[in-house]
């Protein structure tokens, strides 16, 4: 049976999206409730995994990751062989933040963090020569403008 989320549920969770570093009493203080039964609810999230993890946001440009690469590939391998393959290395490359399947003429988008375009294309060269593509291609982010993960409650 699917949790249902009313709207102080989706109170709590707008909270901890925006700062899941809060304590309880800030939390319940904030969406005019109590701790214990803030507690109860985002305890009830997380075990129906509508919270899958808590973690910590990081300034990419800070720690010297100063290039955001949006990479474009078409395969013209669709075997599950070359699929298990090509997620296995995307997977394990931690520069890739998010990756992508696509419907239309692209079949996957790739968003790929690195110090500089030097590392982007050791990324590249590494990538090729474990699987094969069609066609690859970088564009590399001149601005963000805006970036985010809360979604929209």
């Amino acid at each position: 049976m699917a949790l249902r989320i009313d709207d102080m549920d989706k109170k709590i969770l707008g909270e901890l999206q925006r700062d899941a570093a809060q304590s309880l009493d800030e939390i319940a203080k904030r969406v005019g409730s109590s701790k214990t039964p803030v507690w109860n609810r985002i305890r009830k999230l997380k075990e129906a995994g509508v919270i899958r993890q808590q973690t910590v946001l990081l300034d990419a440009e800070a720690l010297g990751f100063d290039a955001c690469f949006f990479v474009l590939i078409r395969t013209s391998e669709h075997e599950a062989d070359w699929q298990a393959k090509f997620l296995k290395a995307l997977r394990e490359r931690p520069e890739v933040l998010e990756a992508h399947r696509l419907a239309g003429d692209i079949d996957y988008i790739l968003k790929v963090q690195v110090q500089n375009a030097r590392a982007y294309d050791s990324f590249y060269q590494a990538l090729i020569s474990e699987v094969k593509v069609h066609n690859v291609t970088a564009l590399l982010s001149m601005e963000e403008i805006k970036s985010t993960s809360m979604l929209p409650l």
